[in-house]
């Protein structure tokens, strides 16, 4: 099933690659957000059904987008390269550990409703 994506991460190579995976995977880049406030508006407003959310999000926490996302019955994936504990109700979601392989992308999207 091809997904149509928003990618919220702030390291411009990081998403670009990022865009490559899911595209040999596939999928679709519809966005990237590279800020929390316009990962929140295009959460709310993009024509999407998977994100890719940089838990540390330019200075900020990509829990804003998680609950827009949310709202909509909309899925995601965190990604981060640091130590994170997440808590209720974020702690249900998969976490990819920076730096990923395709496989492990894949593997994350296989096990995202």
């Amino acid at each position: 099933m091809m997904h149509r994506v928003l990618i919220a991460e702030d390291e411009d190579l990081i998403a670009l690659v990022l865009g490559e995976m899911l595209s040999d995977l596939g999928h679709r880049v519809v966005a990237v957000a590279e800020r929390v406030e316009e990962g929140v508006e295009l959460a709310r407003d993009a024509d999407i059904d998977l994100a890719i959310l940089d838990i540390n999000l330019d200075g900020g926490l990509s829990m804003p987008i998680a609950d827009v996302l949310t709202a909509r019955g909309i899925p995601y994936i965190f990604a981060t390269g640091g130590t994170v504990r997440l808590e209720a109700p974020y702690a249900s979601h998969f976490v990819l550990r920076k730096p990923f392989t395709q496989a492990a992308l894949r593997a994350a999207l296989e096990t995202t409703p």
